[in-house]
């Protein structure tokens, strides 16, 4: 029996996060591969990135933040445990560490996830996806929170399940993140009735997918439907909601719209898609 063809999601995280970060996805989606975006709802040019996005016919998922010091989409008021301050915790470790111990409540989690969907759907967005900031859905105890949702929307949800490769030992420190969230992913009971999870890697490369980590990348995708995640933007932006941020946007931008990559495509034969042609062509 023939094989399954590789039908990938090329999806860029962070929309309307910073005007540099849109810019550069937006010219991956014209120039490069790029499929489709996940929105953060709350991001400071969310409403413009979202604009653009729909007049240049980008397909946008939800990308559900519980970190990166945004302000939270419901009142503040409201969810005091998931912005105690006002505003989101500063990283994902932030927010894990407070999870776990018991420092944020479940209730508050849910009405901050179900505010980010509404906004971004009154940005105009028809969301086709869901996936979390810095993977933070597959949190125990998070997960269940936006499985649900995605049941209820009927949302196909990014899941990070992509098994550790022998040149992952080289950074030990993306390495070691990468495999926990894998061991998440493949542990979790099975997903409820009505949940699709979408197998995804990237998360490793997360911030170095230069050309050749983009090629390495492609060789390794497995047959069926998958979602590489990246991270392109135009030159080394400031991003006030994470000033110690530094990824490789610009390099990223740069691999997503190489004639090479393309061309490693075409000679894998390997289908680019929405998630929402995805599930058209189901």
């Amino acid at each position: 029996m023939a094989s399954r063809p590789t039908r990938l999601v090329v999806n860029a995280d962070d929309l309307g996060l910073h005007a540099s970060l849109d810019a550069g996805i937006l010219r991956a989606h014209r120039e490069g591969i790029v499929t489709s975006a996940t929105l953060l709802a709350m991001g400071p040019t969310a409403r413009e990135a979202a604009s653009l996005a729909r007049a240049q016919g980008l397909a946008v998922g939800l990308h559900l933040a519980l970190s990166t010091r945004l302000a939270p989409a419901a009142p503040a008021h409201t969810v005091p445990t998931v912005a105690p301050d006002g505003r989101l915790r500063g990283s994902w470790a932030d927010f894990a560490k407070a999870w776990l111990t018991g420092q944020v409540r479940r209730e508050e989690v849910a009405r901050e996830l179900d505010a980010q969907l509404q906004h971004a759907r009154a940005l105009g967005v028809e969301v086709d996806h869901l996936d979390g900031h810095q993977h933070l859905h597959l949190l125990p105890g998070i997960r269940p929170l936006v499985e649900s949702m995605a049941a209820r929307e009927r949302l196909p949800l990014r899941w990070p399940d992509a098994l550790p490769r022998v040149g992952w030992l080289r950074t030990p420190g993306p390495a070691l993140k990468t495999t926990i969230l894998t061991v998440l992913a493949r542990t979790a009971p099975r997903a409820p009735h009505g949940v699709r999870r979408v197998s995804a890697g990237g998360v490793f490369e997360a911030g170095k997918l230069d050309e050749a980590a983009l090629l390495s990348a492609l060789d390794a995708l497995p047959s069926g439907d998958f979602e590489l995640g990246c991270h392109p933007g135009e030159g080394t932006p400031h991003v006030p909601e994470d000033p110690a941020w530094t990824y490789g946007w610009q390099a990223e931008l740069d691999a997503l719209t190489s004639p090479r990559v393309k061309a490693r495509l075409r000679e894998r034969g390997v289908q680019l898609h929405s998630y929402a042609t995805l599930a058209s062509a189901t």
